[in-house]
């Protein structure tokens, strides 16, 4: 059997999606599965063996060869027999059905379900809104609908040896000390500017972090994030306060960051999940969005969120302009967590 597994499209999605992966190698041990995955989602999967392939896809990718009309030329050669359809968009069930992959499954939104021949639904409230349920269940849903075992929720990556080779050139030379606990700060995120949490937050956090727990900080950073790391670094005033700005990002570093780190306190964004694949404490800090969606069952992860009347929104942005959600959760309650959790205080 050829199974084609339409990836998600965000990379939190795809960590959390792993346990899904696992299940489907572990049920079809003997079928081809490929991976139709967006390129700048698809290192996340590096050093991960549950794919024979990658089908490198978005309908706006720079490259010819990863848009609609060549990938679904491949699709329609390779003679799938299976489409798992992970994203809920109308493109992906469109794109299966258009291949000619004879079986479809996934969920029913959209008006997509004339295009699925396995619909699966989301659960519903009595006055019909989405109960909100972790999205590893729901992917795993999927899994257990073509009978596959699950073993677990666990999420799970990898890194590569470039991408750890990556991690040493960086703690060499932004002076990271070998034996001292390093703190990974994270600020970014796809959803939008409502789920940040201020600069001068992360600042404050990371100046007590160094002055009063010895630890070293170093603030992780996407290629469109270099000038709000460099920010937090400049108002920190610290020189055990340090990021990734200068060095070549990717992916790949991201992770073997995370991996190695003490502590990650982060935003709700995709290198959250990295921690939990490699049971890395991590502390979220949550504003506008519900927890419930994203739950993983980590076991050293914290949430923290300040309650507001209007929310949580889900909104990409402040909807009232003030943003209390997230400029009310104080430094001072992160620390407080962050210290118990595996610092020691400075000598």
């Amino acid at each position: 059997m050829r199974i084609a597994v339409f990836c998600p499209n965000l990379i939190g999605d795809t960590v959390i999606a792993t346990p899904t992966f696992r299940a489907l190698r572990r049920g079809f041990p003997g079928s081809t599965i490929s991976a139709i995955i967006k390129p700048h989602v698809a290192p996340t999967l590096d050093g991960t063996a549950w794919f024979d392939d990658r089908v490198l896809y978005h309908h706006r990718a720079s490259s010819a060869e990863q848009q609609s009309l060549p990938v679904l030329r491949r699709l329609g050669r390779e003679g799938f027999d299976l489409a798992i359809l992970l994203p809920n968009s109308f493109r992906s069930a469109l794109m299966a059905r258009l291949a000619g992959i004879p079986r479809r499954l996934g969920y029913e939104r959209h008006g997509r379900a004339i295009l699925l021949t396995d619909v699966l639904h989301h659960p519903f409230d009595d006055e019909g809104r989405r109960l909100p349920t972790p999205i590893v269940e729901t992917y795993l849903k999927l899994a257990r609908h073509l009978g596959c075992p699950v073993e677990s929720t666990r999420l799970e990556l990898a890194t590569t040896e470039g991408d750890e080779a990556a991690a040493d050139r960086a703690w060499a030379e932004l002076g990271l000390e070998p034996g001292r606990p390093v703190v990974c700060l994270n600020t970014g995120g796809a959803f939008g500017p409502a789920k940040n949490w201020p600069t001068e937050h992360f600042a404050a956090l990371a100046r007590q972090l160094v002055a009063e727990s010895g630890a070293a900080v170093l603030v992780l950073c996407g290629p469109g994030e270099r000038d709000n790391a460099r920010a937090i670094v400049a108002a920190s005033a610290h020189e055990r306060v340090v990021s990734l700005a200068s060095q070549e990002l990717g992916i790949g570093l991201t992770k073997a960051c995370v991996r190695r780190a003490s502590l990650l306190v982060t935003t709700d964004s995709g290198p959250r999940h990295f921690a939990a694949a490699f049971n890395t404490p991590v502390i979220t800090l949550f504003g506008p969005t519900h927890i419930a969606w994203t739950r993983t069952g980590h076991p050293l992860a914290w949430h923290l969120k300040h309650p507001v009347p209007c929310g949580p929104c889900q909104r990409p942005t402040c909807p009232e302009g003030h943003h209390n959600c997230m400029r009310d959760l104080t430094p001072e309650s992160v620390y407080q967590i962050a210290h118990r959790i595996v610092m020691t205080p400075a000598a």
